[in-house]
């Protein structure tokens, strides 16, 4: 059995004395384990980092065996953002929000072309909001999607402020009423073009965050990755 693909690293780790075990996502073959012969080489380092993009050849004798990847690098992303420590948390939790929710060898090629597209962002200017919306595909695709289209109670798509924590649909301020206080707030700038600053960020991460542990923590089984938890210490 053998395929070739492209995807990004989520992570490495040693596995045995010359070899590291990687976990990629990739656009046909999904979240995918392998073995790198010589991964903990000094060669390999600059290309077994996390975010990289990389040409893979994976090779097994049957489907379901482990099976080793010989990676070749495309795209260095951890090294252009050495500098920026919002921008190293924000790739750290993108990888591991992947490990963590996707199943594996199942294809999410929207959530794929979405990351990879956030991932080439990063440091950039508007790159805080793709994260954040970044973050709301990965609920859509696992299936735990918003409704931020419309408003729940009057069907109204203009003014939309708030979101129900229970079912996840839009309310506009008018429509919520006394009951404002119980629903989370919806930052304008996630729907429109509207500023994205720092302030704007942790309301985006609160939001999205809440149904992250809520419902895909919940249905998970364990608690959200920690890296996740550094990124929005970062924003503080």
């Amino acid at each position: 059995m053998d395929w070739r693909d492209e995807g990004f690293l989520l992570s490495v780790t040693p596995h045995g004395e010359t070899s590291a075990r990687i976990e990629v996502f990739t656009g046909l073959h999904g979240r995918h384990a392998g073995i790198v012969r010589g991964g903990v080489s000094r060669r390999m380092a600059p290309v077994l980092q996390p975010g990289a993009q990389l040409d893979l050849a994976w090779r097994a004798r049957l489907h379901d065996h482990l099976g080793t990847f010989t990676p070749e690098l495309m795209r260095a992303r951890a090294g252009p953002v050495l500098g920026d420590r919002l921008a190293l948390a924000a790739l750290s939790s993108a990888c591991a929000l992947c490990r963590y929710a996707l199943p594996e060898r199942m294809a999410y090629p929207g959530l794929y072309a979405a990351s990879v597209a956030m991932l080439d962002s990063l440091g950039q200017p508007g790159w805080l909001r793709d994260y954040a919306r970044w973050e709301l595909v990965l609920l859509e695709e696992t299936g735990f999607g918003l409704d931020l289209d419309q408003c729940a109670v009057t069907g109204a798509r203009e003014g939309l402020a708030y979101v129900s924590p229970r079912t996840g649909r839009a309310v506009t301020e008018a429509a919520a009423g006394e009951f404002a206080a119980r629903l989370l707030v919806l930052p304008q700038a996630l729907v429109s073009d509207a500023a994205f600053d720092h302030v704007t960020a942790r309301a985006a991460l609160h939001l999205s965050g809440h149904f992250l542990h809520h419902w895909l923590a919940e249905a998970m089984g364990r608690p959200l990755p920690e890296a996740r938890a550094r990124l929005v210490a970062a924003l503080g």
